[in-house]
C-alpha cells in the first residue's frame, strides 16, 4: 500500500532532508586518499546526534553501520572499516539516511578520489545525469515505470548497465515502504505518480556485463566480473506543481 503524505509531513521530511544533505556534504569533503571509511562512519554517527537524529540503517535488519560506504566494484551496502583506506584512483559510494521527527530520508552520491580513469568518472555523471532525469519525470500523472525507464535509457545509452537487483523505494516513517522504483521497464506502466506520494530513487549503474552477488558478509553488493559501480539516490516528494527534491 502506497501511503500519501499530507503537507505537514512532507514538511518534516523536507527538514530532515536538509539536514541529511547537509550532513552528506560534509562526508564528502572528507573523502581523500589515505581516509579511513571507518572515519567516515564516525563523523556521520556524530553529525547526526549534533542534529537531534537517528541513523536510519544502524541496526536495520541488523546492518551493522549508520552510513554505506562501497569502493570501486560495491554497488551498494560496503560496510565501514578501519582496514579500509582509500586510494587514488578509486571511487566511493556514500549512502546515508536520517530519521528526523519520526520521518526518514535517503541520499547517496559516488565520489572520485584522487586522480581516476576517465571511464570512471564517465560512469559517475552518467549515474548522476540517470538521476536528474528521473526527477524530470517524476510528476503527476505520470506513471512510475516511466522513471524506471528514463533510468535505464540514460545509463544504456553512455554504455552502461543499470542494476536490475537494486531498486528505489518509498520512505516516509517507515525507510522502505511502498512503491518499488526500478531502475529498468518500459513507460506507462505500475502506480500511477499522484501528490503525496513520497520515495527514493536511486539509479546505479555499472560497468561491464551489470551481473551482481552478494559478498560474504551477507550484505554488500557487488558486480561478479569486478566491473566499477556508481550510485546516486534523492528523496523526493511529488506536489501539485510537481516534484519536490527534499535531500537537495
Amino acid at each position: 500500500m502506497i501511503i500519501l503524505k499530507n503537507k505537514n509531513q512532507i514538511q518534516i521530511m523536507q527538514t530532515g532532508g536538509a539536514i541529511l544533505k547537509n550532513i552528506l556534504d560534509q562526508l564528502i569533503v572528507e573523502v581523500k586518499p589515505g581516509q579511513t571509511t571507518k572515519f567516515l562512519e564516525k563523523l556521520a554517527r556524530k553529525l547526526i546526534a549534533q542534529a537531534d537524529g537517528q541513523p536510519s540503517f544502524y541496526k536495520y535488519q541488523g546492518f551493522p553501520a549508520a552510513i554505506c560506504t562501497s569502493l570501486n566494484d560495491e554497488v551498494v551496502h560496503g560496510i565501514p572499516s578501519k582496514d579500509r583506506i582509500l586510494k587514488s584512483g578509486d571511487i566511493i559510494s556514500i549512502d546515508i539516511g536520517l530519521k528526523y521527527k519520526g520521518y526518514h530520508t535517503d541520499t547517496a552520491t559516488t565520489i572520485p578520489v584522487g586522480r581516476v580513469k576517465p571511464k570512471y568518472l564517465k560512469l559517475i555523471q552518467v549515474t548522476k545525469k540517470a538521476l536528474e532525469k528521473a526527477i524530470s519525470q517524476t510528476k503527476a500523472k505520470s506513471h512510475l515505470s516511466d522513471i524506471s525507464h528514463i533510468i535505464q535509457e540514460t545509463i544504456e545509452k553512455a554504455g552502461f548497465k543499470p542494476v536490475k537487483e537494486c531498486t528505489g523505494h518509498g520512505i516516509g516513517k517507515n525507510l522502505h515502504e511502498d512503491p518499488p522504483v526500478p531502475n529498468f521497464g518500459p513507460v506507462g506502466q505500475g502506480p500511477e505518480i499522484k501528490p503525496g506520494m513520497t520515495f527514493a530513487i536511486e539509479p546505479m549503474a555499472v560497468e561491464g556485463k551489470g551481473e551482481v552477488k552478494i559478498k560474504s558478509n551477507g550484505w554488500t553488493i557487488s558486480t561478479i566480473d569486478g566491473g566499477f559501480a556508481a550510485h546516486f539516490e534523492h528523496t523526493v516528494a511529488v506536489t501539485e506543481s510537481g516534484c519536490l527534491v527534499l535531500t537537495a
